[in-house]
This record gives structure tokens, C-alpha cells and sequence, in this order.
């Protein structure tokens, strides 16, 4: 008979789950969250395990690797669908979660999420990183604004650089406002600095991917675009069309459809936030900032005089995200005036 465990995963611990080919509860057990007690599991209890699973989360691919590595049935679920799934049982609770994991398992129910690989996890924590320190910087210095302004002292509109000069020469002759700003401002310097140091370990990264260097050959989609979109993606292949990754990250629009009702609504906004938020940036830098004339900028301007500039942009960015995928696929690089699959790439969306 073929077994299938379902695994409810949290920090300290993991419940388990096993159930036999006909849905009945073979055993169920409580482990340490680690994986070399995962994968010693089917040996100490003597069965055969057909699909071992656990839902998509923050730590799950290191939960997932080992065990899979030792040649374990490991499946790796889509949370959003999981949790569909389990809804539609009569009773849900978290003590019943692995177990309704584990039918899924059973019935074939159960959609699967990518594991990425460990150098995609380790440029996704820097990108990560790095826009989370970029927000802290951003906080501090508007805080440092908020400040100043009740007391008639404005920055104004100036440069990284200048900031700390030009908030220096506002607080001359006010000591006791002074000491309370310095500190914030020997603060925000430390964090200027240490995200530089991230900002070049980005771009060094950039330069040294050649996938990378290929996509940024496209008007408007700089390193940090080109980076993010590869260490979302991962491996390309897993997409067998390239019009699939608009979809992927949240940009086509949802659909109800049934009987003679066919509603189109917003994007799904489904999929990775950054990436999706990092491809609306380049369409929107396509279409206001880049002087010269493609088939993508001059189909997005056209879009946006019947639909506004927002549905244009988000448009661009679908079309963006299938080029991104079809340079990284090909091996080519852009060219403006390009035809054949280059050209074609927006009029197909």
C-alpha cells in the first residue's frame, strides 16, 4: 500500500501526518523542525512514503532540500491553493492541518510552488536587504525634516550627498536642537554607508551574470530590475511559455466565467510584490522617461491615451516580464528596431 505524510510546520516544531492509499490514519507524531528528522522518518518507521508535503513558506526550502536530497518523495505546495483546499473540509483547526495536507497528498489535489535554488535565495536576501535598509534611510531623513519643520527650518529639495551639510548649517547656533538632531543624522550617515556597501554587492553581481547583462540591454530595466526578476524566476525552463510569467507574477487580469457571465476584473496581484512592483517601475520609466522610440514604449503610449497611464504601465510590465523571459531564454540581447519575436512581443499581449 502506498503511505503519504503531510507536514504542519511551525519555528519549534513539526506535526506529521501519515495516512494508507485508502485515507485511513496510519500514525501521526510530533518532531523538532529540522531536517535530519524529516528524512530518518520512513526508516524508523519501517514504511514506504509515495508524497511527503509541506506548505510554501519563509524557511520551507531549507526544510524541504535535505530530506529531498536523500531521494524523499518531498512536495512542496502552494500555500494559497493549500489553504482552498483545507477550507472546503467540514472541520478545520490547526491540529487537523497535517492531516488535511496529507489527503491532498493522497488525492493528487495540490497545485506545486518551485524551490529555488540557493544562490536565488542568497541574491533574493540581498535585494531584500538592501530595500530594507533603503526604507530606514528614507524613514530617518523625513523624520529628520519632521523635526526641523515646526521650527522654520526647511531642507528643501536637495541631493544624498548634501543632505547632512545643509541640515548642519540650519542647526548652527541652535545647541540644544543640534544635540537632538546629531545623533539622527550620525545614524542616517552609518546606514548611508553600510547600504552603499549592499548597493555595490548588487551591482557586482549584476556585472558578473550574464543573463542579467542581457536583460538590462532593455530600455528602462536597470541591475536592480534585472536582478530581482532573476532571482524570482530562477530557472527559466520552468515556464514552457514565456506569456506565462505576466500570469506568474499577479499582472493579467482575474476572470469569472460561467454560464453567460464573463467578468474581467484587476490584476490578480498574485505572485511575487517585489518583482511585480520592480517591472511597474521599469514600464513606467519606458513610457515618461526614455527618449527614444521602440515598438514596446510606442504600444504602451498608445495604450495609455485610451486607458490611462496606470493600465498602460501595467500592461508594459506584462510585456516586460515575457521579453525579460524570452532574452534570458534565447540568449540575445535587445535591439531597437528589432523584428521577428522582439518586435512581436507587445502586439501578442
Amino acid at each position: 500500500m502506498d503511505f503519504y505524510a503531510g507536514l504542519d510546520v511551525s519555528l519549534e516544531a513539526t506535526n506529521i501526518c501519515v495516512v494508507g492509499g485508502d485515507g485511513k490514519l496510519v500514525r501521526e507524531a510530533t518532531l523538532d523542525t529540522d531536517p535530519d528528522a524529516i528524512k530518518e522518518l520512513p526508516a524508523e518507521w519501517g514504511i514506504h512514503l509515495k508524497r511527503i508535503s509541506l506548505e510554501a513558506l519563509s524557511f520551507g526550502a531549507w526544510l524541504f532540500t535535505a530530506p529531498a536530497e536523500k531521494g524523499l518523495p518531498m512536495i512542496y505546495i502552494e500555500k494559497r491553493h493549500a489553504k482552498a483546499a483545507m477550507n472546503a473540509m467540514l472541520n478545520k483547526s490547526a491540529s487537523t492541518d497535517e492531516k488535511d495536507i496529507a489527503q491532498m497528498m493522497r488525492t493528487g489535489w495540490f497545485r506545486t510552488v518551485h524551490v529555488k535554488s540557493e544562490s536565488a535565495q542568497m541574491l533574493r536576501a540581498l535585494l531584500v536587504g538592501r530595500k530594507a535598509l533603503l526604507g530606514k534611510v528614507l524613514d530617518m531623513e523625513n523624520m529628520i525634516r519632521g523635526l526641523l519643520r515646526p521650527f522654520d527650518l526647511k531642507i528643501g529639495e536637495i541631493s544624498v550627498g548634501r543632505f547632512e551639510a545643509r541640515v548642519r548649517d540650519l542647526l548652527a547656533g541652535k545647541k540644544e536642537l543640534e544635540a537632538i538632531v546629531g545623533p539622527l543624522l550620525d545614524a542616517r550617515n552609518a546606514m548611508r554607508l553600510q547600504l552603499a556597501k549592499l548597493h555595490r554587492l548588487a551591482l557586482a553581481a549584476a556585472r558578473s551574470d550574464s543573463a542579467v547583462r542581457r536583460m538590462m540591454t532593455v530600455p528602462g530595466v536597470g541591475a536592480l530590475v534585472a536582478l530581482t526578476f532573476r532571482a524570482t524566476v530562477d530557472d527559466p525552463a520552468r515556464f514552457r511559455k514565456s506569456t506565462n510569467v505576466g500570469a506568474h507574477f499577479g499582472l493579467t487580469p482575474r476572470r469569472y466565467q460561467s454560464g453567460q457571465t464573463d467578468r474581467i476584473g484587476r490584476i490578480s496581484k498574485c505572485g511575487d510584490e517585489l518583482t511585480r512592483a520592480m517591472l511597474y517601475e521599469a514600464a513606467i520609466a519606458i513610457l515618461t522617461r526614455i527618449p527614444k522610440n521602440f515598438k514596446l514604449r510606442l504600444w504602451g503610449l498608445r495604450l495609455a491615451r485610451k486607458k490611462g497611464l496606470k493600465r498602460a504601465a501595467t500592461a508594459v510590465a506584462r510585456a516586460l516580464a515575457v521579453l525579460l523571459h524570452k532574452i534570458w531564454i534565447d540568449g540575445t540581447t535587445f535591439r531597437f528596431g528589432a523584428g521577428g519575436k522582439r518586435g512581436r512581443v507587445a502586439a501578442a499581449l
